[in-house]
């Protein structure tokens, strides 16, 4: 029997499609520092666990498709704190921001229509777009540019009659450039010059350094009929498992139609619900320490990969993660020899390829994207394994010294 083309033409995650080396390398007792994947040590809010531990009902029962009013009600009044008049019934609870990307594909896209994305961008975009038979179409960006969005010029050639959205990523993954008010501005005008929906992925939204403002699409109001935000609790309030996001959209278009999707399948997870309700109570200290400390932790790790011979990274002003440039030819390959052949005094690193979020072929096969989630004490011990690594790797692969 025949496996489904759709399938077939899906990429595994290059975030994760490493894991079963660094499971081998753990049984063998290496410690692996994962720098690969997006997941914060940094705790979640105390509220939101005790509302885990306290949920109130005795039956964990279906709620409404769109997610609970509350929550929706809670979602609008975070929105107003940064200058966004969002309404609950302008808010979609999703499962995780994931959803949301898909309910957006899904719900402006015909099979075979086109978003415009640049890269690299979050690989499971990819994923997303295959599912609904969406066709993402790069413009790319350029880590000598620091990751800035590419010349409009560029962007407006690859309109076509099939072109439904641009798709951003503000602050982004996995380069951690966010776009300024301009770059915004400039999309938004094109954006209604050719009749298309702008769609922000703001996952990152709070985490902004060396003083950088963020602007969010969703305070544009003059262009609120073509913008759809797409966000989620996983990373502001390290709450990854908990699987909540939303969309939200000021066209009731959208959210009438994307409603439709919701109900097939039926709701958002209740307890999960209750918990990101609870994390929108947790002082305001919580998220100014975690962005202190993710400021101090992009310092570190950037200072430690410029010190490597051959390495070349941008300094990101948001998120967290970089795309640096390895001296290697193929970063699966040396990526596979830190998990398969490599450790220093039993310690390894485990990073993510990043010709995997783009879609240009060729593109990224030297470079890796890293996660600055670990503390700052294990960026420099993981730092210290690259550096020792990318020397060993290049004498095997019998690679000039640098």
């Amino acid at each position: 029997m025949d496996i489904s083309y759709r399938i077939r033409g899906f990429q595994a995650s290059p975030i994760r499609r490493l894991s079963p080396y660094a499971i081998e390398a753990k049984k063998r007792g290496i410690k692996v520092y994962h720098l690969n994947i997006g997941q914060p040590d940094i705790k979640t809010p105390v509220e939101a666990i005790n509302a885990i531990r306290n949920y109130p009902r005795d039956i964990i029962a279906y709620g409404e498709s769109d997610g609970d009013i509350e929550l929706r009600e809670a979602v609008a009044r975070y929105y107003g704190t940064f200058g966004a008049d969002i309404q609950a019934r302008d808010v979609l609870i999703t499962n995780g921001g994931s959803e949301a990307l898909l309910f957006m594909f899904m719900t402006l896209c015909d099979p075979g229509d086109e978003v415009i994305v640049p890269e690299p961008y979050y690989t499971n975009v990819h994923s997303f777009a295959r599912m609904a038979n969406v066709n993402i179409v790069p413009v790319t960006s350029l880590l000598e540019r620091n990751f800035a969005l590419p010349p409009l010029k560029e962007i407006e050639e690859k309109i076509t009659s099939k072109t439904r959205a641009i798709l951003l990523c503000s602050p982004n993954n996995p380069t951690g450039h966010i776009y300024s008010p301009q770059e915004l501005e400039v999309i938004l005008k094109m954006c209604l010059k050719k009749d298309i929906f702008l769609v922000v992925d703001e996952v990152y939204r709070e985490f902004c350094y060396d003083g950088k403002r963020f602007t969010s699409v969703m305070t544009y109001k003059e262009y609120s009929d073509r913008v759809i935000c797409v966000d989620s609790f996983s990373k502001r309030f390290s709450m990854c498992g908990a699987r909540v996001g939303a969309l939200v959209s000021k066209n009731q278009d959208v959210i009438r139609e994307t409603l439709k999707l919701s109900q097939a399948r039926l709701c958002p997870p209740a307890v999960e619900q209750a918990a990101a309700l609870a994390a929108f109570t947790a002082p305001p200290e919580y998220i100014t320490g975690v962005i202190s400390e993710y400021e101090q932790r992009r310092n570190t790790l950037v200072k430690a990969l410029r010190s490597i011979p051959g390495v070349r990274c941008s300094s990101p002003n948001g998120a967290f993660y970089l795309v640096a440039k390895l001296p290697v030819e193929d970063a699966e390959d040396f990526a596979l020899f830190m998990l398969r052949e490599f450790d220093l005094n039993g310690e390894t690193v485990m990073l993510a390829p990043a010709e995997g979020f783009y879609e240009s072929k060729d593109l990224g096969r030297d470079q890796v994207r890293i996660a600055y989630v670990l503390k700052s004490e294990d960026l420099e011990k993981a730092c210290t394994c690259l550096k020792e690594g990318l020397a060993v790797y290049r004498e095997k692969r019998g690679l000039s010294l640098l």
